[in-house]
């Protein structure tokens, strides 16, 4: 019997990804506009994993389905962490990727290459309507250049240079992301954990 799970994202790009990922599983993959949910959930925790379990219990008790949510963002070295949880948020509301990156790049203009390093944390949450959870995290260590690369990705991609492939996310094709990116591999994981879940009628 295929069961329902929401997505509590508005990416449809996101929605569609996890589609994929999740197509081998006795799944219906649902966004928020197909479970007919316009609430917006306030990311008030401190961590990445507060933040997804926060959305994730949330918006399953508002549809009373099983939900899917994830929190990611840059933790830069020289900036004890920053932006971490505030990564798209940091520069107002109405910001875009480029006012984002020009604001790192400007606190980081003193800062020699060497110690530019930075990771993409992203974790998932999977909630049932009745408030048990799971999470499961991915990590993508690289370094912040001077100057965007690349025309692919989003947010910080274009300055999050990868030094084992030799190039910023912005410039790999989307397999190749997907392949090492913390929210590919948050979600390789949970899409596991999901399938153990199933098999073992815990869900």
């Amino acid at each position: 019997m295929t069961k329902k799970l929401l997505i509590a994202t508005r990416n449809q790009g996101k929605v569609r990804e996890y589609r994929e990922l999740l197509a081998d599983l006795p799944f219906e993959v649902l966004s928020l506009a197909d479970a007919g949910l316009d609430a917006d959930v306030e990311e008030t925790g401190e961590t990445f994993a507060e933040n997804a379990l926060l959305k994730a219990r949330t918006y399953a008790r508002l549809s009373g389905l099983l939900t899917w949510a994830d929190d990611s963002g840059l933790a830069v070295d020289a900036l004890d962490g920053w932006p971490g949880v505030h990564s798209a948020r940091h520069a107002g509301p109405n910001a875009t990727d480029a006012d984002r990156i020009g604001i790192l790049l400007q606190r980081l203009a003193d800062v020699p290459p060497q110690e530019r390093g930075a990771a993409f944390h992203c974790v998932v949450a999977i909630a049932t309507p009745e408030g048990r959870a799971w999470t499961t995290e991915g990590m993508c260590a690289g370094v912040i250049i001077d100057e965007p690369a690349g025309s692919g990705g989003f947010g910080y991609d274009p300055v999050f240079f990868v030094p084992d492939l030799g190039k910023t996310f912005a410039q790999l094709s989307s397999r190749e992301k997907n392949a090492i990116s913390h929210r590919g591999i948050a979600a390789r994981k949970a899409a596991a954990l999901l399938a153990q879940l199933t098999a073992t009628g815990e869900i």
